[in-house]
């Protein structure tokens, strides 16, 4: 038996460390299950969204109805289906409320808009692979004011269907209700079939820029940028900063102890 002789001191280069995780490395094993989530639900919305979009040779056009319902029924789809990994945010407008808010940081809310830019330019493209010659050369699923309308008009619109929406997701995060896949897509139908003839009812940056890119459309495409964004912001702002009721502290935990 080995005896240690009684002055022996331990110091800390006789004791074999374990190699600390990077942080970076750390981070993205806790999160790339969410930034994956966003970036297929994102794909999903664009693919499947924009097929109800595709024109066909020898149709009639579509319902008007047609295209808002389809992306109403894909957003409650994606909910379900990825909403308790990432938030199925699916917009940067929507990540950009949930910064706001309080519920994603900084860093998550960019890879999470990254992931949506990211996801939009696959799906649209998966769709142009399988849909008829002349989709892109159509711009089917591209989003447009009205020729009617000007720049501003189009930019007013686009605030209010994204402000609204973004509302909607602050009353869900606040009161933490249930069924939100029916309330979203139905929201998204709704506003759609609302401002869909006006401004195309984008409410989504990424929903607009993939078509947009793939197709070479950029028709005021910066009302897409802008107008969802700050729809977001002042609708996060309103809710947070006025609506919004911090729950109250219990007497007992709001007493210091000294």
């Amino acid at each position: 038996m080995t005896v240690l002789p009684t002055d022996f001191v331990f110091s800390s280069s006789s004791i074999k460390k374990e190699p600390t995780p990077s942080p970076v490395l750390a981070y993205c094993v806790q999160h790339w299950r969410a930034v994956l989530a966003e970036g297929i639900s994102t794909a999903l919305l664009l693919l499947v969204g924009c097929m109800a979009c595709v024109p066909l040779e020898g149709e009639d056009p579509v319902s008007p109805s047609y295209v808002p319902i389809t992306f109403g029924l894909v957003v409650m789809f994606n909910i379900c289906t990825f909403g308790h990994i990432s938030g199925a945010h699916m917009n940067p407008a929507v990540t950009l409320a949930a910064v706001v808010w309080g519920d994603t940081g900084a860093l998550l809310g960019a890879l999470y808009v990254a992931a949506q830019v990211g996801g939009a330019l696959l799906g649209y493209s998966a769709l142009l692979l399988v849909s008829p010659r002349g989709t892109a050369a159509a711009a089917a699923c591209v989003t447009e004011p009205h020729a009617q309308l000007n720049s501003a008009q189009a930019f007013g619109v686009e605030v209010i269907l994204t402000a609204v929406l973004v509302l909607l997701c602050c009353g869900v995060w606040d009161a933490k209700q249930d069924s939100g896949p029916l309330k979203f897509g139905a929201a998204v139908a709704g506003l759609s079939l609302a401002g869909g003839r006006l401004s195309g009812a984008s409410m989504n940056p990424a929903r607009s820029l993939a078509p947009a890119l793939l197709t070479n459309s950029w028709t005021r495409h910066w009302v897409y940028w802008v107008g969802p964004l700050m729809g977001s912001a002042l609708a996060v702002s309103l809710y947070k900063y006025a609506l919004y009721k911090k729950p109250k502290v219990p007497q007992e935990q709001a007493t210091i102890e000294y």
